[in-house]
């Protein structure tokens, strides 16, 4: 650890006593090399003092810069200078690794490319789209709104196309979430939400789930720190494959019937998923945000995703859209809405449908023979009890199979690991043999 700079040196070089002034003055200072890397900062009722503000102020300016990785500890260890720079990154994916040629990679739970449709005929049809090649801000084409419509779970006032389902809830968050709140998710959850959580520098609930979805009791219990949004995935959990049954589906709508927080629904899967869409939107259509990706049923490079809500919300989301990109292709969502008219696209995401819940069922059958549970569900993954993780991955990788570690997808302790099974063809009882040898020491 290197010395501790007194309060009074730091607070003569800051000029501009606001929350946002002291983190970006502080900042400079440290990229400067004025405050080197592993310098032990001053408490901060010191700093407090000498600048003439109340601590809460300090506390907040340091939360800023914790969040960017530029100082870390708190509390009685103290806080010192951990970084010179800010490079954001998804941590959680970008530990993510490449392996070598024989890995056995069961890290990647998305969609089989032999099992997606062909683009070539779509994209010829989006590339003679309506206004193509205008600067006007469109937030959906007509036919690719007509074309999700007919299956949307509610009647929506507002959609919008977004540049794919993790664009749509990384926007929705930044558009209707201000830092320092509080969101209530479900644990577990995928981990590139995390991800985009953590970033935002927001407080994360973890509310509780069974077989049949998130707890009442659990998201009874977040509700009492008011939290700004609460995110969840209605129809298919991409994590542990299970779908939020009708009748607690009803229960989470009576617990947030008296709260204003937002509902963020997450149809990542898609039509993967046998189960027919659902959504708390008919009851809370005003704070009801719905998310269908595209991306699993009809291909990842199409960069696609329709999001629904109120008018008022839809506006706040473009407002906030409008910094960047401003509109999602023409192109794409021509492509996308051919697609979803094309009776052969239905009929090949039906049989896509079939071979991954056989994919599926092969490992979770395969290690039920071997003495571990896994309870029933769809998608393209296993969520795996292990009694150690860290074992887990070690004795994994010792025999070539890659997998995630189950805490990339929560912020509690949880003893898992999630293999994805939607490209395992012909390496099932190998690799039910090495998670079986993984599951206790």
């Amino acid at each position: 650890m290197g010395d501790t700079v007194e309060a009074s040196w730091f607070a003569e070089k800051i000029a501009d006593r606001s929350i946002r002034g002291i983190a970006l003055e502080t900042s400079a200072l440290i990229r400067a090399g004025t405050l080197p890397v592993g310098t032990r900062m001053p408490a901060i009722r010191d700093i407090a003092y000498e600048l003439r503000v109340s601590p809460a102020t300090i506390s907040q300016a340091w939360s800023e810069l914790r969040r960017q990785k530029i100082i870390s500890g708190r509390g009685r260890n103290g806080t010192w200078v951990s970084g010179d720079r800010f490079v954001a990154r998804p941590e959680r994916l970008a530990s993510s690794g490449n392996y070598a040629a024989g890995v056995l990679d069961l890290t990647l739970a998305g969609p089989d490319a032999a099992l997606l449709p062909r683009l070539s005929e779509a994209m010829a049809y989006g590339a003679s789209a309506a206004d193509l090649n205008s600067y006007e801000r469109s937030r959906i084409v007509p036919e690719l709104k007509e074309a999700v419509s007919e299956r949307w779970p509610y009647e929506a006032e507002a959609f919008l196309a977004t540049n794919g389902g993790y664009n749509a809830v990384y926007t929705v968050l930044h558009a209707l979430v201000s830092p320092g709140s509080s969101v209530a998710i479900e644990h577990p959850t995928a981990m590139r939400l995390l991800d985009i959580l953590e970033d935002l520098g927001v407080k994360i609930i973890p509310v509780a789930c069974d077989s049949d979805g998130p707890l009442p009791d659990s998201l009874r219990e977040a509700l009492q720190q008011r939290p700004a949004a609460f995110l969840f995935q209605p129809r298919l959990h991409s994590v542990t494959g299970i779908t939020v049954s009708a009748s607690r589906l009803d229960q989470l709508g009576d617990v947030l019937e008296d709260s204003d927080t937002l509902v963020i629904e997450d149809d990542g899967v898609g039509d993967v998923s046998a189960a027919p869409p659902h959504s708390l939107g008919s009851r809370f259509a005003e704070r009801t945000i719905h998310i269908l990706s595209l991306s699993k049923s009809l291909g990842p490079d199409l960069r696609l995703a329709v999001l629904s809500s109120s008018a008022p919300i839809v506006d706040q989301i473009q407002s906030y859209r409008s910094f960047s990109a401003g509109w999602t292709s023409r192109i794409l969502q021509g492509a996308a809405a051919w697609l979803l008219r094309d009776p052969a696209t239905w009929r090949l995401i039906g049989e896509a449908r079939a071979i991954y819940q056989q994919r599926r069922d092969a490992l979770a059958d395969a290690l039920g023979e071997r003495g571990i549970a896994i309870p029933a569900g769809q998608g393209l993954c296993l969520w795996v009890p292990v009694v150690s993780e860290p074992f887990a991955m070690v004795t994994l990788a010792a025999r070539n199979i890659a997998v995630n570690p189950g805490s990339k997808f929560s912020v509690l302790p949880s003893n898992h690991i999630r293999v994805a099974t939607s490209t395992l063809v012909d390496r099932c009882e190998e690799a039910a043999d090495a998670i079986a040898l993984a599951h206790a020491p």
